[in-house]
């Protein structure tokens, strides 16, 4: 039976005190939800992160991490060095990274196989622009990223995988897909890995909807029987927003 989750993806923000007084915040939070919760920090304050959260049921997890064991990667950041400071769950593939840091099909195809081959989980992100939906090539478009990073993977990898959809138009723009667009999505990219991998995979993994996800329209989304979570991002910063998100399931 596949999972429910919800994953705070807090980006470029906050720095160590205003981390510390984050995860204080979400502490104080109580969980009334049977889902999943994890956050993403900034890759600098993971460690504290983890340390601060130690013995609760919220997960630390990275935003971004490099296909390589090590090497001449200036900036860069490891499977290994991850799993070192106690996290095993990373974000790959966000529309951010792929506009502004032109990460490639092929590129996160190489992450994927790196987190993997360390035992990590991936939430792996993928999502059509405004002009992309304008012209009705979505459904194309998905397809493509899923299927260029991922499909080349053995059937048994996807209980490794969580899928992230991500209307690139619908991310920090206060526009959100309806849930019947995030429906109608969420059973394609079923539907595709189904047609691959056989319905067993294909019912087996979590597909979260990432777009603008509020406490006002969680429940809404989540209540869609192909939406298993979100990747949140502004309302994760603060806790009150987030954990109204997380028990909206």
């Amino acid at each position: 039976m596949r999972k429910n989750i919800v994953a705070g993806n807090w980006k470029m923000n906050n720095d160590l005190a205003q981390t510390e007084a984050l995860i204080a915040d979400l502490k104080a939070q109580t969980i009334s939800s049977n889902a999943e919760v994890m956050v993403a920090p900034t890759a600098v304050n993971l460690f504290s992160a983890n340390a601060a959260l130690e013995g609760n049921a919220i997960e630390v997890i990275a935003q971004n991490m490099h296909f390589a064991e090590n090497g001449a990667y200036t900036g860069e950041v490891s499977a290994a060095m991850l799993k070192s400071v106690g996290v095993h769950t990373v974000i790959l593939g966000h529309s951010e990274r792929r506009e502004y840091f032109n990460e490639t099909d092929e590129l996160l195809a190489k992450k994927v196989d790196a987190a993997l081959a360390n035992g990590m989980r991936t939430i792996f992100c993928f999502g059509e622009e405004l002009a992309d939906r304008k012209a009705g090539k979505e459904e194309a478009v998905v397809e493509s990223q899923i299927k260029n990073a991922l499909f080349h993977l053995e059937a048994a990898a996807f209980k490794n995988i969580v899928l992230a959809y991500e209307p690139v138009w619908a991310i920090g723009t206060g526009e959100t897909a309806s849930p019947e667009q995030a429906q109608d999505m969420h059973a394609f990219i079923r539907k595709t890995l189904a047609n691959t991998y056989g319905a067993e995979v294909a019912d087996s993994v979590s597909i979260l909807y990432g777009g603008s996800v509020k406490p006002a329209n969680a429940q809404e989304i989540f209540s869609k029987p192909d939406v298993d979570g979100g990747l949140i991002g502004g309302a994760s910063l603060k806790a009150a927003d987030f954990f109204a998100i997380v028990n909206a399931f």
